[in-house]
């Protein structure tokens, strides 16, 4: 967990990122989305009940040299960003890559996700922001993915969509399931009309909408866009309902839904893909094209463009909060190395103003890290799990954590 400060704000900025223990990715190739997870918050300080944003002329801006241990390159593109002070807090139980996580009330849960490139999790764990303990840890359905899963919830009830089921780069599901948090009871739900890798998911007007992801061979992206009335925790029908669909399809995307407006933030097309004939189904790297885009789906149910992200940004889906009317990100992947065409972690926070539309870049994380899991409590920003850099001058992916910062 990380507490934040902007320099120069009248106000402070405090945030908080995850605990993240290094693990050794274990791999032959590199793969950007290795498993390993960190967690969140405590609040050791006084908590605040808003964050202020840093105003964009008092950013600091970063050269070609060392500023607080990162070394930037002109080739990788770090984004001029404040700089913030991070706490470290006590790690997670496991680490995760590709997990997932819903913040109810004061709660953390996280599911899934990678430890390894061979090795899955398929239990819960939850974090409490109230007295900084885990805890609480129970299992999955079996027959759960365990990766790329779609999630949203109502305040009780955690709807789980599609994703992948098993280690490297195996196929997806279309099994649904919803979790009542209160008894921790599991239920089944219409399957997905087809199976998804990291599908846009959300709850919309009280239906369950899934959009986009990877088609089944993990790397052709999805236009497909499906609903289902949903309440209490049950399927009001049987069967997935068409809508229209997602202007461009593709993983690893945020999703949010505010001020009763259903918007679609960053993502990718393509992503690894198992190996012609490996009984392991080992993942191979294919070509990927990440993006800035943003679409809002408006009360005609048609999509609009919104203004770009700052930079391209993938694996955002649980990397998001609501603060002040704002959506807040951190981290992520963008494009890849010009010339390596190596993967590139992202380390900036992005904030959208939904008042004005507008984007800025608010502060950086104490490393560049993909697959965040992201929570806001009492003034507060946590972040957990994921990947990250290789070190100050190298911002291609490395080991998976489980170490907690505020």
């Amino acid at each position: 967990m990380v507490r934040v400060t902007g320099k120069h704000t009248s106000t402070r900025l405090l945030l908080i990122c995850v605990t993240l223990l290094a693990f050794a990715f274990l791999a032959d190739i590199f793969w950007a989305s290795s498993p390993h997870f960190s967690s969140q918050w405590t609040s050791q300080h006084k908590p605040q009940t808003t964050i202020v944003l840093p105003p964009k002329e008092k950013t600091i801006r970063y050269k070609n040299e060392t500023v607080s241990g990162r070394i930037l390159s002109a080739t990788y593109a770090d984004l001029p960003a404040p700089e913030l002070q991070w706490e470290k807090m006590a790690p997670a139980p496991v680490p995760r890559l590709d997990g997932a996580a819903i913040q109810i009330k004061n709660l953390l849960f996280v599911f899934a996700g990678y430890g390894t490139i061979d090795l899955v999790h398929s239990h819960v764990d939850i974090y409490n922001y109230s007295d900084n303990t885990w805890g609480g840890r129970f299992d999955m359905p079996k027959e759960m993915a365990h990766s790329h899963l779609g999630m949203v919830t109502d305040g009780r009830y955690i709807y789980v969509v599609t994703g992948q089921y098993g280690p490297q780069c195996r196929g997806p599901t279309a099994r649904t399931f919803v979790l009542d948090t209160k008894t921790k009871k599991w239920n089944d739900m219409p399957p997905l009309p087809v199976p998804r890798y990291a599908p846009a998911t959300q709850l919309w007007r009280g239906r369950l909408h899934v959009m986009g992801g990877s088609k089944e061979n993990r790397h052709t992206p999805a236009l497909e866009h499906w609903s289902l009335a949903v309440k209490d925790g049950k399927a009001l029908e049987t069967e997935w309902r068409p809508e229209i669909p997602i202007p461009r399809g593709g993983p690893h995307r945020a999703c949010v839904v505010v001020n009763d407006r259903l918007y679609v933030i960053g993502g990718q097309e393509g992503d690894f893909m198992a190996k012609p004939g490996s009984p392991i189904f080992k993942c191979s790297r294919r070509n990927e094209v990440v993006y800035n885009d943003v679409y809002m789906l408006d009360d005609e149910m048609k999509w609009k463009e919104l203004p770009p992200m700052p930079k391209p940004d993938s694996h955002i889906e649980f990397a998001w909060v609501i603060v002040n009317n704002s959506i807040v990100l951190l981290g992520g992947t963008s494009d890849k190395h010009p010339l390596t065409k190596k993967m590139i972690l992202v380390g900036e926070i992005f904030q959208f103003n939904l008042n004005k539309l507008e984007w800025s870049v608010i502060g950086k994380l104490p490393f560049r890290v993909k697959t965040t899991l992201v929570g806001f409590w009492d003034g507060w920003l946590y972040f957990t799990s994921g990947q990250r850099d290789k070190g100050p001058e190298d911002p291609g992916p490395k080991k998976v954590i489980g170490e907690e910062f505020n």
